[in-house]
């Protein structure tokens, strides 16, 4: 296949690098096709540089996107890896399940979320989606199909979720869903004013299913938030219309950005106020509100191509876990660093982790996740968050692989102290490294180096 640019760049417009070669297969067999230095790519939903390949191969498996099997009564999926989120939706939830983990799109691939092991809202347990994978068939680097879950080849399994592609392509994915009982959420909103009062309401304990918190990342205090604590909505909370097609839903209408925006358009000054405006509107919702899943969990899909707001610069996500003991201090500082040293914060989020998976490059940790977008204004920007991850190490955090284009390899090595465990199982399936990424070769991940 021709090069084609939108292989160039992540979600995120950075970083933009070429490959040599884009193969896309047709059908599911075609995977077979392993050449050195290639990676998997699925939806290009990374806001990270762990799809792309300078001067290497991408693989692209948008086309191999079918259900082999799906059990209505376990609620157990057999699916391609490059079947998008909202494929899968679109069949599971008008049978009365739902993901048991999902990020905040549903415009990426399943594969994908297996290999970043993705996080979503879920409320301290289970917070990474490798927990509810049963099986996974994987292509490894000589070419044979490799059966693998928790109980046969366990290290290969787990190497696999949170391994960012590089032990394997995975073929197909075997998944344990989540039962529910309509299409709908149940939302409540709390509006905190400061950041300590947003950690305070936190870490009380409450008995919904997920829990997020929008932070003000640019008005005075920095911090303040609203929280939104919700559950699937059961049959009682449906109105008459409701319990007749309780798994038909209605979200918004969607829009698409055609072209990036200048990049001064999307201004500081405008995000300050437009965050005025969403905390005080919030702050008068009293009473719980019931939502179309997709409006809850996807809010950013409604507008197609959204990162083309910050312009053709791109920007940055940093996100980074820090254990319980020390996240409101490093989150306050991190606030105050950027907004001292004038880098702007154009959204905010807050998470918190019960749990982990087993699996040695897995994200999340038992603490907090703070996620902040960065505008990309000047390369001292990048200077700063070095700072941040110097900071963050010594809190015992780390950052998010997915989310991160410009970690040095030094700190990633400290953020995961289980690497070298990784590293054994991949010289042990990818001696010559054939499986590697620009992620890869900016943190010198190779069994080749040893």
């Amino acid at each position: 296949m021709n090069l084609c640019e939108n292989y160039q760049r992540s979600f995120n417009r950075y970083p933009i690098q070429r490959p040599g070669f884009v193969l896309r297969p047709e059908k599911y067999l075609g995977l077979d096709v392993i050449t050195s230095n290639c990676i998997v790519r699925g939806l290009g939903g990374s806001y990270g540089d762990a799809a792309l390949n300078n001067k290497g191969h991408i693989i692209l498996t948008e086309r191999l996107d079918r259900f082999f099997e799906f059990d209505e009564q376990q609620g157990i999926i057999s699916v391609e890896a490059g079947i998008s989120l909202a494929k899968v939706l679109d069949v599971i939830v008008s049978r009365g399940w739902f993901l048991p983990v999902t990020p905040g799109t549903r415009n990426v691939t399943l594969g994908g979320c297996v290999a970043a092991d993705v996080h979503g809202k879920n409320h301290l347990q289970n917070a990474s989606i490798g927990n509810h994978v049963l099986a996974l068939e994987l292509i490894v680097a000589n070419g044979e199909r490799v059966w693998c879950s928790p109980d046969s080849l366990p290290e290969l399994f787990w190497a696999t979720i949170g391994g960012m592609g590089l032990t394997g392509i995975i073929g197909t994915i075997t998944l344990k869903l989540k039962r529910v009982e309509s299409a709908y959420v149940v939302v409540q909103y709390q509006t905190a004013n400061d950041l300590a009062e947003t950690f305070d309401l936190f870490s009380q304990e409450n008995p919904q299913e997920y829990a997020v918190a929008w932070l003000d990342g640019l008005n005075l205090p920095l911090g303040r938030s609203v929280i939104m604590r919700a559950r699937h909505a059961d049959l009682e909370a449906l109105s008459l219309d409701q319990k007749r097609q309780p798994f038909v839903s209605h979200s918004h209408k969607t829009y698409q950005l055609p072209f990036c925006l200048p990049s001064g358009l999307l201004h500081q000054k405008f995000i300050k106020a437009f965050n005025n405006h969403y905390y005080q509107r919030l702050a008068k919702k009293e009473a719980p509100s019931k939502l179309c899943y997709g409006d809850f969990f996807y809010p950013l899909d409604r507008l197609t191509h959204w990162p083309r707001l910050y312009g053709k610069q791109g920007f940055l996500q940093y996100q980074c876990a820090v254990p319980f003991e020390s996240a409101f201090v490093v989150t306050k500082q991190i606030l105050e660093i950027l907004n001292r040293r004038k880098f702007p914060v154009y959204l905010a989020v807050l998470k918190r982790f019960g749990q982990g998976s087993l699996a040695p490059l897995s994200f999340p940790l038992s603490g907090f996740t703070l996620a902040v977008d960065l505008p990309i204004v000047n390369q001292e920007l990048f200077n700063c968050l070095d700072d941040l991850d110097a900071m963050v190490i010594t809190a015992g955090g780390r950052v998010y692989l997915a989310k991160d284009a410009r970690l040095k390899p030094q700190a990633f090595r400290a953020m995961y102290p289980r690497y070298e465990e990784w590293l054994a199982v991949k010289k042990q399936w990818d001696s010559e490294n054939k499986f590697s990424s620009s992620l890869a070769k900016r943190l010198e991940i190779s069994p080749l180096r040893f």
